[in-house]
Formats: structure tokens, sequence, C-alpha cells
């Protein structure tokens, strides 16, 4: 049985299927590939050239046949990474050589991963494409660690937030607005920003003792929380010298890991 008979089995209809010509943004997930959706298993394996992020888990880049060709195009903020019209260009180029392309990227591709850029782009030049969603950290990470994304009694209303401006931006963020919405913040992208980012929901009234917690390399076996609170936890992950993807969550939430956790 290959393996797109077997997901056929599995969901009881035939997997999607990727074309020549075709570019398939798929999301891979917070990190561990138990995390994978059917559907990305499935462009996985129709796979002829797989542009990856560069924190892809090696178990998932595993799962794409072994002739596809395997090419990092991640970006890392602070250290050298491929340019984002390079990456554009790179699979409009490839898609218009008739290869069958994955863009494969960390947590969901519409989530703080540049998906869209990429899927205006594909559409503009008349490359046909599809989106395979992807369990963002944000959410299945905290869960992993513990923390319930909404809780009864606690929140009605979480905050996805990045501490990353766009290039050549300002912070645009009011974040003393959304210290006073009361609702938990999660936050992508931060750990170099995250003194400034503290101090400004301080300074918005949000109080020093609000929880909050840092989720490091997420579903993984090498994942780590540091708990803290709101006016310690940039000493304390600076303490611990992270510098792998991480996640923050800062609200009455964190609490439930002393029960979840």
């Amino acid at each position: 049985m290959t393996r797109m008979e077997a997901l056929a089995l599995l969901t009881g209809r035939a997997p999607p299927v990727l074309g020549p010509g075709h570019v398939w943004l798929v999301g891979a997930g917070p990190g561990d590939p138990g995390m994978l959706t059917l559907d990305a298993l499935a462009a996985l394996a129709q796979a002829e050239l797989l542009l990856h992020d560069a924190l892809i888990d090696p178990r998932i880049l595993a799962l794409a046949p072994d002739t596809a060709e395997r090419l990092v195009m991640g970006k890392r903020g602070g250290r050298p990474s491929a340019r984002q019209d390079d990456i554009t260009q790179r699979l409009i180029a490839e898609a218009q050589a008739g290869r069958r392309v994955v863009r494969l990227k960390g947590g969901d591709p519409y989530v703080f991963g540049r998906g869209a850029e990429e899927v205006f782009a594909l559409a503009e030049a008349g490359i046909p494409w599809r989106v395979i969603p992807g369990l963002t950290a944000g959410l299945a990470g905290l869960a992993a660690a513990g923390i319930p994304a909404t809780l009864r009694g606690v929140n009605q209303a979480v905050t996805l937030a990045t501490a990353h401006a766009a290039e050549g931006a300002e912070d645009a963020l009011d974040w003393p607005a959304l210290a006073k919405s009361g609702q938990p913040i999660v936050l992508y992208m931060a750990l170099r920003r995250l003194p400034a980012v503290t101090a400004a929901l301080l300074a918005g009234g949000l109080p020093g003792g609000t929880p909050a917690a840092a989720v490091a390399e997420a579903t993984t076996p090498r994942q780590q929380v540091l708990e803290a609170t709101l006016d310690t936890i940039a000493a304390r992950v600076e303490a611990a010298g992270w510098t792998v993807p991480a996640v923050i969550a800062i609200g009455g939430i964190v609490t439930a890991r002393r029960q979840l956790g």
C-alpha cells in the first residue's frame, strides 16, 4: 500500500493531488511530527521540491520522497537568512519549470508566517496554489505546556501578537491598549524585544505580578517552560540564555499550568 493509499483509507477520501507546476504552502505545526495534518502528509508525499523553514524537524523533512530536493529557505531574526523576495521568486520559477513544490512553514502559513505575501505573488504570476493549514505554536505550544488559551472564568478573548515589526517599520502595536484589555496576550518572535515589550505593558497598567510563561521548542523532546511574572519573565529568559524559538504567554491562563502542566 502506498502512502497516498493509506491516507485515503484513513480519511475516507482521495488525498488532494499536488499537480506539476503547483505550489502548496504547508503548515508544519509547532515542531513534533505528530502535530502534522493528514493533508500535510499528502503534500510531503508528493513533493519534488521542498522549500522549508530553517527549524523544521528533520523527521518531518524525511517524510518527503528521497528523490525530493530539499532547500532551506528560512528566515531567522538577527541571523543571515533568505530574503523574502528571493523565496517568492524561487517559488515562482520552480513552479514555472513544472515542479511540484511544497513551501513548508513552521506553525500555520497564515499566522505570522508571511504566507499571504507568498500567495499574493503566486496568484499574480498565475501559479496554481493551495494552503494546507497547520497548528500554530501560540495555541498548540501552550497546550503542550499545560496552558489553555482560554479558560472559563478567566478570559473571553486572547490576543496573538508579534513582537517583531515588519522590515523597515516601527513597532505599530499599542502595547498599553493591550495591557488595558485585561485579556491574555500570546507573543511570537518576542525573545529579542521581550524587555521592551514587558516594559510597555507595565507602563500601560498591567500589574507586574501578572502570571507569565515562556515555552521554547514546544511539543518536541527539547521543550522547556519557564514560569514567572510580567516583571520577571524577561530576566528569567535572558538568564536561561535561550536562542531557540519560543512563545510567551501573559495572563491568568498561565496559572492553570499548576494543575495541567
